[in-house]
């Protein structure tokens, strides 16, 4: 194994999962690399040239980014960006032949949501504020509000977007490691120690799993959920 793609979909705890696994200095360095809005600035922190740089030179950049010491590489990708991923890479050989031919021999995690309502009301509010995660400054003037309409749609489009991982996988008979959010809440030692596990990784002895992000969950969370079951269920 070269490395490995954190897949999923915003708001299943990828950026807590991120975070850990790059704490235990053998799991590489998983980041958004390949997410087209981000895309930018990752070019001028390589010194790469503004808005005409070479694909292959930004990929190997990435790579050198993400990989620890020990060679193993890391990336988050969601199912929105994936298409356009594979397509950057090249237009020769499957989505597979792509990746593989860019990044080595990977395996896959795939990070999921059972409560996709609280996934999707997480994800609204974030698409309102941009407050996606600690270090994030919220937007002054977008205060979020309750919008049925979004938040329905946001469902629809997880569920879409989960069955289409599940399809990419089958289709290309990758046997993904699965991450469901409502683990790793509740167990995030054991849920990191499970991921490198399936990666044939250890961290050093007596490496402790300390979440570097909390939940943003609160009282507004809690009472759009609510609001929209109500309205859901009419």
């Amino acid at each position: 194994m070269d490395g490995y793609l954190l897949c999923g979909t915003p708001r299943t705890g990828s950026t807590l999962l991120c975070s850990l696994l790059r704490d235990t200095g053998v799991a590489g360095r998983p980041e958004s690399y390949f997410r087209v809005p981000g895309e930018e600035l990752w070019a001028e922190r390589w010194g790469l040239p503004l808005g005409s740089f070479d694909y292959r030179d930004y990929v190997r950049a990435a790579v050198a980014e993400g990989s620890t010491p020990n060679g193993v590489f890391a990336a988050r990708v969601m199912w929105g960006t994936l298409d356009e991923l594979v397509a950057k890479l090249g237009s020769s050989g499957s989505d597979l032949d792509l990746l593989t031919a860019a990044f080595g021999q990977l395996r896959f995690v795939h990070c999921w949501r059972e409560d996709t309502v609280a996934q999707a009301v997480s994800w609204a509010r974030a698409e309102q504020t941009q407050f996606w995660q600690h270090d994030d400054v919220p937007l002054p003037d977008r205060s979020p509000r309750f919008d049925f309409a979004l938040i329905d749609d946001l469902v629809r489009t997880i569920g879409a977007h989960n069955a289409a991982w599940r399809a990419w996988f089958a289709k290309f008979g990758v046997q993904a490691h699965s991450v469901r959010y409502e683990d790793l809440t509740t167990d995030i030692a054991g849920v990191t120690r499970g991921i490198l596990d399936f990666l044939e990784l250890s961290p050093a002895a007596g490496h402790a799993f300390v979440p570097r992000h909390r939940r943003q969950a609160d009282e507004l969370n809690r009472d759009w959920y609510a609001r929209y079951h109500a309205l859901a269920g009419r």
